[in-house]
């Protein structure tokens, strides 16, 4: 059994291509996420906030968690290789959010339209 180089290039998946993370940008997302996920804790839990800012706080840090995880672990990005793989992630996205934004627009308008209000007595 010879080994040459047709068979070699046959059972090339396309690994070139793709992005791969080396150790040290693992590390640092992991890094990152954990350091995320305690202030998201201590903001919640220490109380030294007012709780105006703190629903404020964990957004930002939960949108930071999120863009941390695409980043570091999904290795999504601007380059053009991932483009296709960003643009799908966007298109996404926006369907969520027409999806959850409609709903909650319908239910709001069902809410103020069907409510009937209760009589002074009761």
């Amino acid at each position: 059994m010879s080994h040459d180089a047709t068979a070699t290039a046959s059972h090339d998946h396309g690994h070139d291509s793709a992005a791969h993370g080396t150790l040290k940008s693992y590390l640092v997302g992991f890094g990152l996420s954990i350091v995320l996920t305690l202030l998201s804790f201590g903001l919640a839990m220490s109380g030294a906030v007012p709780r105006s800012l703190a629903l404020p706080g964990i957004i930002v840090l939960c949108v930071a968690q999120l863009l941390v995880q695409l980043v570091f672990f999904l290795h999504m990005g601007a380059s053009h290789s991932q483009r296709d793989n960003l643009s799908a992630f966007v298109f996404a996205v926006f369907v969520i959010a027409i999806i959850v934004g409609g709903s909650a627009w319908v239910l709001h308008n069902m809410n103020a339209n069907m409510m009937h209000p209760m009589p002074a007595g009761m």
